[in-house]
Formats: structure tokens, sequence, C-alpha cells
């Protein structure tokens, strides 16, 4: 190895890990305020960087658990029969795992229908709106 190519590769090795941003902290940024059955339910966890910016996370970053059924990834699986009201989650950020955070999600009760109003459906029960006069 040439003396300019060891030079190089020292240069980018010690300029990569001085400007590389630590990540302070880890929140939650769910998409939902419940979680359904029956479905893969995606958590979102975003850490914030040391220079003020976000980053999200993935599974390769952050070990997650719950109190009930199983993550694959970033997702928590909760299977059709599934009884209880809630689940407790946990994200722990695996290069520092002091840093973690930790959320109780509601289970969905109520089932989402089986199909969507149509437009015309839609169109016929809308109010319509008053105009301001000026």
């Amino acid at each position: 190895m040439s003396k300019k190519t060891l030079a190089i590769v020292i240069t980018f090795f010690f300029s990569t890990t001085i400007f590389s941003q630590k990540i302070d902290s880890i929140f939650f940024h769910l998409y939902t305020d419940s979680l359904k059955k029956g479905q893969h339910n995606y958590i979102n966890v975003d850490g914030k960087l040391s220079n003020g910016q976000w980053q999200p996370l993935t599974s390769r970053e952050i070990q997650f658990s719950a109190s009930a059924c199983e993550f694959q990834g970033n997702e928590l699986v909760i299977p059709a029969n599934f009884k209880e009201e809630k689940i407790k989650i946990k994200a722990a950020l695996k290069s520092d795992p002091a840093i973690w955070k930790e959320a109780t999600i509601w289970i969905k009760k109520i089932p989402d229908p089986d199909s969507l109003p149509g437009l015309d459906e839609v169109l016929k029960n809308a109010t319509p709106k008053k105009r301001k006069k000026d």
C-alpha cells in the first residue's frame, strides 16, 4: 500500500469519526393513536442528533421490546384474536442502552368498516358551507 493511499484512508477514518453525530435522545413519532389487531403496526422511532437534526432509526439501531406480541423489525405484529386493551413498547438505542423511550399504546376497539362510502354518498351527506361576506 502506498503512502498516499494510507494517508487517504487515515484521513477518511478520522474525518468520519470527528464529524459523525451522536444520538442524544430518541422519540416515538407514531402515525396513529391506536394499534390494530391482525396487522403489522409500524413503530416509527427517530433519533435527535447532537446538532439538532432528526434521523429515522430502524431495528438495526434500536432494540425493540413489548409487554405482549412480538416485533419484526420496526413492526409490532398483533394477532387478530389479541385480547388485551393496551401494549407497552420500549425502544432502546443498541449503541447506548441508557438512551431509551417507553410508551403505552391502546388497541383499537372499533373494527374498520368493510367498505368506505363512495363519492356520491359523501357528496350527498355533505353540508354546504356558508360564505363569509366581506
